[in-house]
């Protein structure tokens, strides 16, 4: 075997048994629409992989000599330029797990690990929208943030991406896209989408900036409800949750509205705690490992929002954390779910930080609520469901909310 392909097959093999743990930011600076990150309390501890990896099954590899055996030939062979040792084993990684078949268990490359890094402090530089794949594998607008450079653009949720500055990105992961859209504040990217309702493909130039991203808004509506909206479950979502839901309930609401549209997850140990706030003792949701094992967790009683009458409304950007809360208060009937079917994304990444810096998370288990309902693949159905044409949120008007505020005033 030559030099090269003795260290590819070293950074190769090290990478996917690495066996090191770390916490993991939930979102990128972009703002990625993608799940829930197991992390301390509910992770192993969170230190860098160092050690070097016990030596692979010998079937493993016996299946990796056809690998060799085809590299040498292209290194022998091929008419063009052979990529870097790096490139080459980040392909080889990625090319396994896709053979998982999960979207989740996923590669990612060191400058994007950092920039996922960056955003768990809440603050980043790019264009202030959040974004998932789909179900098509494109890359879909979810939210523009209010008053942020993609909404003063033009883009709209809903919205494609497909090239960026004239690059295609078809068939890249989120993580890359998101790369190639962040950058510094002042400077500018041109997107190319393609927008539901039109033939032909949009291009709108956006010019980055500093965003902050919002975590809850809070306010009275005008017929005496609370109302709380959450847009993910990063580190500080309990406590400012918290915080808002003691200033509304100090002004004596009539109900109380929990928006977790949109909401893309984030943290489960957010996710249980957030559910807490609003549930007396009992069971949250269950976790289950692939080897059998089953970890409960549960509410306690003695929390602010226990007792006022309440709502949840969810659609289909609601997602992991987000379905964690909303599937614990539907099944304890705590409320009523109100809006259209969740995502359906029900299981936990644990990142791994590898010896280069690069980060391979790993689905390690799924969780299930209270009545064990399984939510991957399919979604909380709500009990009320209330759509929204398309252009009835352009014009201003909000009929889940609508709908939301006549259900609390009716007594649900």
């Amino acid at each position: 075997m030559s030099d090269l392909g003795k260290r590819l097959g070293n950074l190769l093999l090290f990478a996917v048994l690495a066996t090191g743990l770390v916490g993991a930011a939930f979102l990128t600076g972009f703002g990625v629409a993608w799940g829930m990150t197991a992390r301390a309390p509910h992770a192993l501890p969170t230190t860098p992989t160092t050690a070097a990896p016990a030596a692979p099954p010998r079937d493993l590899q016996e299946a990796f000599d056809v690998f060799w055996e085809a590299w040498k030939l292209v290194q022998e062979e091929y008419y063009g330029e052979i990529p870097s040792p790096q490139t080459v084993a980040y392909g080889a990684i990625r090319g396994a797990l896709q053979t998982l078949g999960d979207p989740y268990t996923s590669f990612i490359e060191p400058k994007i690990a950092r920039i996922l890094e960056e955003d768990a402090s809440g603050q980043f530089e790019g264009i202030g929208a959040m974004v998932r794949m789909n179900r098509d594998n494109k890359l879909e607008i979810v939210r523009v943030f209010e008053g942020s450079p993609a909404q003063k653009a033009g883009l709209r949720a809903g919205d494609l991406v497909i090239e960026v500055n004239g690059q295609s990105i078809v068939g890249y992961s989120i993580y890359e896209a998101v790369a190639l859209i962040r950058g510094p504040a002042g400077t500018s990217v041109t997107l190319t989408i393609e927008r539901p309702g039109q033939r032909e493909p949009i291009r709108l130039t956006v010019t980055r900036a500093r965003i902050t991203i919002p975590v809850v808004e809070a306010r009275m509506l005008p017929e005496g409800i609370a109302y709380l909206r959450l847009f993910d479950f990063s580190a500080q979502a309990t406590r400012q949750l918290r915080d808002q839901l003691r200033s509304l309930l100090a002004q004596n609401p009539r109900g109380l509205i929990l928006d977790l549209r949109d909401n893309p997850g984030g943290f489960l140990d957010q996710a249980i705690q957030v559910a807490d706030l609003f549930l007396d003792e009992g069971i949250v949701a269950y976790e289950r490992m692939k080897d059998g094992e089953e970890r409960v967790f549960r509410s306690k009683s003695g929390d602010p929002g226990e007792k006022i009458p309440m709502v949840v409304l969810v659609n289909a950007g609601s997602a992991s954390a987000s379905e964690i809360v909303a599937g614990a208060l539907q099944d304890r009937g705590r409320a009523l779910l109100i809006g259209e079917r969740t995502f359906g994304k029900g299981s936990v990444q644990l990142s791994h930080t590898l010896s280069d810096g690069s980060e391979l998370r790993v689905t390690i288990a799924r969780w299930f609520t209270p009545k064990n309902r399984a939510i991957h693949g399919e979604g909380l159905n709500p009990d009320v469901e209330a759509k929204v044409e398309p252009g009835a949120e352009a014009g201003g008007a909000d009929p889940q909310l609508q709908r939301a505020v006549e259900v609390l005033l009716q007594g649900r």
